[in-house]
Order: structure tokens, then sequence, then C-alpha cells
């Protein structure tokens, strides 16, 4: 583990109102950092601008405070840090690990058809390589020309980058005790590192994020646990911060489906409306 001061996170996005789900990741990721002493984080994932809202952001933070969760100040939002974003994207592509890639999902859809049933661990094809062999002077002239892309890792170049160095994270299970994992970042293929509309995805934005806030322990749900994989990878391409592993169990539904937002009758706000208390829910995620 690092030396570093204890720091851990809470990061919703603000596209819909928390669910049951939501507060056990955010009682989970509190109840560690004050077992450790540590600091407690709340970070705004609000990258895509498109689907998130000022209102969530607000009902976000009273449901956290109605469930007794303190936070340290400021609170970061992604939208804030496109910069910093746009600076680990230019390193890795300066690397030459990144190519830009024009397909839209049609094309790619159409590339796949009638190939092996490959899929990332999201349960999206693999993406078939369209444009990575596309030559330079072709690259440029498209990008120059305004088309749309996005930024895809070679996922076998950024590999040979580590030069044979084993690629591993430590999880701590629900016990405390920490457990070496083999990170495979190859089972997503050449995932997408900055998206068309947004300087960044998801795996970019928050290992950034995460070494921006001094952030020593990340934890998430068991639905994140293989992303871990590419963000490990990189982590030790742009040289930051390796924080620990927490993947707690997932809250579902009778059906066994895991909680969304778009379920509202699970959200933090109907039930607090209709009168449930912090302990009652709680006791309603096994807490």
């Amino acid at each position: 583990m690092t030396a570093q001061e204890p720091a851990f996170r809470f990061a919703p996005s603000p596209n819909g109102e928390l669910h049951l789900g939501h507060a056990l990741s955010a009682l989970v990721g509190y109840e560690m950092a004050q077992r450790a002493g540590g600091r407690f984080l709340v970070r705004i994932e609000d990258i895509d601008i498109e689907r998130c809202r000022e209102e969530f952001v607000a009902q976000i933070l009273e449901d956290l405070s109605w469930l007794g969760i303190r936070w340290e100040e400021p609170v970061l939002r992604q939208s804030a840090n496109f910069k910093a974003y746009r600076a680990a994207a230019g390193r890795l592509e300066a690397m030459g690990l990144l190519y830009p890639c024009f397909a839209t999902r049609g094309e790619i859809a159409d590339a796949v058809r009638g190939l092996p049933d490959a899929r990332d661990p999201d349960g999206a094809p693999l993406y078939p390589g369209l444009y990575r062999g596309l030559d330079k002077t072709e690259r440029v002239r498209r990008r120059q020309s305004g088309e749309p892309f996005a930024l895809r890792i070679d996922i076998e170049r950024a590999r040979a980058a580590l030069d044979g160095r084993r690629l591993t994270f430590t999880e701590i299970d629900s016990a405390g005790r920490p457990q070496e994992i083999e990170a495979r970042p190859e089972r997503w293929g050449d995932a997408v590192i900055v998206r068309k509309d947004v300087p960044a995805s998801y795996h970019l934005a928050v290992v950034v994020d995460d070494d921006v806030q001094g952030v020593t322990h990340v934890t998430r749900g068991q639905d994140l646990r293989a992303a871990t994989d590419l963000h490990r990878l990189l982590q030790v391409l742009l040289g930051l911060n390796e924080p620990v592993y927490h993947h707690h169990r997932l809250v579902v539904d009778a059906a066994g489906r895991k909680l969304a937002k778009s379920e509202r009758d699970t959200s933090l706000r109907s039930l607090r409306a209709g009168g449930v208390s912090p302990r009652e829910i709680r006791a309603m995620i096994g807490l």
C-alpha cells in the first residue's frame, strides 16, 4: 500500500438520481476512510456534458449529506478538468500509442458482422481495428478537414511499451486482505481513450482525476472491476500514482438485475420523500 495519507472518493455522474446501489458505494468508501483515518472526497463525473444536469449535482450532495456523509471541499468537477485530460492524451499520442478512429457505430457493426463473437468485458463487440493502419498523411488530412474522430489506444503497442513489465493491481477483499491481481487490458482491445465529443473517455478521466486528487484507495462496484485492467495500463504509461482497489458487491433487484438510475422507485430521493430514514437505508443495503 501507498505511504500517502489515505484518500478515498465517491464519484457519481449527475445524469440521474442516486439509488440504493450508490448509497452502498458511498457508505462503503466513507466508512473505510473513517477506519483508515483518511480523507473522503466527492467527485462529480460530469464529462458527458449532453446527459449531465446541474439539478442532479445538487440532489447528489443533498442525498449524501442526508446519509450522514461528510466530504472534503472543494468538490472536483470533471468538466473543469478538460485541460488535464488533453495533456494526458497528448502524452500518449506522442508515444505513438493512440490513433484516430473515424468509424461510426454503424461501420463498426458492419465490420464485425460474420466475425467470431469477440466482446470486451462490457459486452460490446471488440473493435476490429478499422483505422489502426491508416496512412499517416490520410490521418492528418481527415483530422484537418474537421471529420469527427475518437482516439483509440493501440493495445499491442501499449503492451509492448511496458518492456515486459508485469501489470498488476492490489485488490482489498471484504475482510481487508490485500491480494495481487494480474491486469489483462488486452481484453478491452483498442479501447476509446478520447471520445469524439469530449477530450477524454471515462477510462482516461478517472485515472487522471485519481492522480490529481491524490486518491490512494478506489472503492467501487464489482461491475467496474474489469476496467481496472485498462486503468492500470494507463497509470503505468502516464507515470501516475497507483491506488489500491476494493470492488464491493452490487445491490440488485428481485430479478437479480443491477439497479439503474432509470428506476425512480429505488432512488434515494423518492425513498426519503416516502419517510425512509438513513438507518433504514443501511438495513436495505445490508450494512
